[in-house]
């Protein structure tokens, strides 16, 4: 995930709420567990605990991550609606005819599984685009073009 302030999707956004209100959880859950038994233990215990605080550092480093970026957005303001860039919501329809809609992130997020990356082939076709343009881009299968039908809520 990047530090940089840019805007994001109302889905992405969800889904980082989502997964920072987990993290809490689990932060409460572990950091719970610390630092309440007698430090005179067995080797087990204190291994035990190292792996507890191991934990906690990996889900606070990960909330103030989702925070930075969360704060960003905020400070980006919402995205653009009349081309493409980081945070766009894209209705496009591939070659054989099927539309989709997908969201333009800078990393793809666990829960959002409509979020394309400005770094994906796709994605990075997409930028700067408005409606109605054509795109090409290399596929797994090869060259393939999409068509933009709309930005914005669809």
């Amino acid at each position: 995930m990047t530090s940089e302030a840019g805007p994001i999707s109302a889905a992405a956004r969800r889904a980082l709420e989502q997964e920072l209100a987990d993290l809490q959880a689990e932060h409460n859950a572990v950091a719970a567990t610390l630092g309440g038994t007698d430090s005179a233990g067995d080797t087990a215990d204190q291994a035990d605990e190292l792996q507890r605080a191991t934990q906690l550092d990996r889900v606070d480093a990960r909330i103030t991550e989702i925070t930075v970026r969360l704060d960003g957005a905020a400070e980006a303001g919402p995205p653009r609606t009349d081309v493409v860039g980081l945070g766009s919501t894209v209705t496009v329809r591939f070659a054989d005819g099927a539309e989709e809609t997908v969201q333009i992130g800078d990393v793809a997020e666990r829960l959002d599984q409509t979020l394309v990356t400005t770094d994906s082939p796709l994605g990075h076709a997409l930028l700067g685009h408005r409606a109605g343009d054509s795109v090409s881009y290399d596929a797994p299968d090869g060259q393939t073009t999409v068509t933009v039908l709309s930005l914005g809520a669809p």
